[in-house]
């Protein structure tokens, strides 16, 4: 990650009240106006604009230039790896802000800079930690989505944004808005794991801030690209699920998927003429490895770095899933010649017995972390349990794990 920092008339970056993040990729030719609209809007007040960007059509470059000559302090954080999205680049400029008062807004010119005093003016009346610019609140506009489409899919994902989280999100009409203010100092930026480029969500979700709204006119676009794709919106999806019930519920979706699979793969080999059990036996093999490349991108990101190798890991969870399949499948033989059920209908209930003894081994096992890397926070409470003389025993420490991996995070 490359950092610059330019400023009219300064080097370093100064202390200030406010300011404004703009993540952004492939915007160069707003850069200019957007500086412009910025410096005019909070003309007289203490702030800065701090870009984070994820570009490769000189972007960083170009906001450096714009910097020479800008009305308010400019600051560029050029990134070479996207970690996390827009909600990453985000959640790196919360922590680097020098203000405290952030106000994070796109780089597309379709958030209005000449909201930004009203949202301050919102901000400064001190009933609210977060204020949000909403399309759809009382004289906002939602044209700028362009298409029926668009519209449709937006007001959808904020309906089921607001299904999942009713408390957190009662009074909250848009969500999924990307132009917001922020108190920084009543979040915990470290615990923050945005995932796509719903960044609002995530703090909304994980932070108990108190939020008010004023009403934005969303502008058509001028130059870029729309973020919001298929892939975005799946993205989305998961990381829905992952903040409202956990990450053991993420393991068990994922798992579902696999078990679906797995039917279906035993469903089509049985009805080519192939023995159930065979047919059992491949279902297994190959839901085992697309299980594990979903379990690595979405459930145990966060757990890789201090965890061994890819292909340890790799090797530990298809050794642990193949003997439970030759423990599982055997069983699933015996359900069926003894109770004489289908074989579908076996394979369905071993799968669900096998999802516990799955997740606890993958949580503490296959990516715990490697010898010498547990920290020194971890440590200390260690010595602290030594020293308070009471038993650690295997099964209190398995409660434990099922405790922090099903209740983190969500609206519990």
């Amino acid at each position: 990650m490359d950092a610059g920092n330019a400023s009219a008339g300064e080097e370093g970056h100064v202390r200030t009240s406010v300011t404004v993040i703009v993540p952004t990729f492939n915007e160069r030719d707003n850069v200019a106006e957007l500086v412009a609209r910025i410096g005019a809007a909070l003309s007289g007040r203490e702030a800065e604009i701090l870009f984070v960007d994820d570009s490769s059509d000189g972007t960083a470059a170009e906001v450096t230039r714009v910097a020479a000559s800008a009305d308010l302090p400019v600051r560029v954080i050029h990134r070479e790896v996207n970690t996390g999205g827009l909600g990453g680049a985000v959640v790196l400029g919360l922590s680097e802000a020098a203000g405290d008062i952030c106000m994070v807004m796109d780089g597309d010119l379709q958030h209005p800079p000449e909201l930004l005093p009203i949202m301050l003016e919102r901000f400064e009346q001190g009933d609210a930690d977060v204020v949000a610019a909403s399309r759809y609140v009382g004289g906002g506009d939602s044209r700028g989505l362009g298409t029926a489409l668009r519209f449709g899919v937006s007001r959808a994902a904020t309906w089921l944004a607001k299904a999942m989280f009713p408390r957190r999100l009662m009074r909250s009409t848009d969500p999924m808005t990307g132009f917001f203010l922020v108190d920084r100092r009543r979040l915990d930026v470290s615990n923050l794991r945005p995932q796509g480029f719903k960044i609002l969500l995530e703090i909304l979700a994980r932070s108990d801030v108190r939020i008010a709204e004023v009403p934005m006119e969303f502008a058509e676009r001028r130059n870029g690209t729309s973020k919001a794709t298929l892939r975005q919106g799946a993205t989305f999806a998961l990381h829905l699920t992952r903040l409202r019930f956990g990450k053991m519920s993420l393991f068990a979706m994922i798992g579902v998927i696999g078990a679906v699979a797995n039917l279906g793969i035993m469903w089509i080999l049985t009805t080519m003429g192939m023995p159930y059990i065979w047919a059992a036996i491949i279902g297994a093999g190959a839901t085992i490895i697309g299980n594990f490349l979903l379990q690595e991108r979405f459930v145990f990101a966060d757990m890789r770095q201090d965890a061994r190798g890819a292909w340890a890991r790799f090797g530990a969870s298809f050794s642990f899933n193949a003997i439970e399949a030759a423990l599982r499948i055997p069983i699933m033989a015996l359900m069926v010649e003894t109770w004489h059920i289908s074989s579908v209908l076996a394979t369905a209930l071993s799968l669900i017995v096998a999802f516990f003894a799955r997740f606890l081994f993958h949580s503490l096992v296959v990516y715990a972390p490697r010898r010498g890397r547990a920290s020194r926070a971890d440590a200390a409470v260690d010595a602290t349990a030594v020293s308070e003389a009471q038993p650690d025993t295997a099964a209190q420490r398995i409660i434990r794990a099922i405790d922090a991996e099903a209740m983190r995070p969500g609206e519990l």
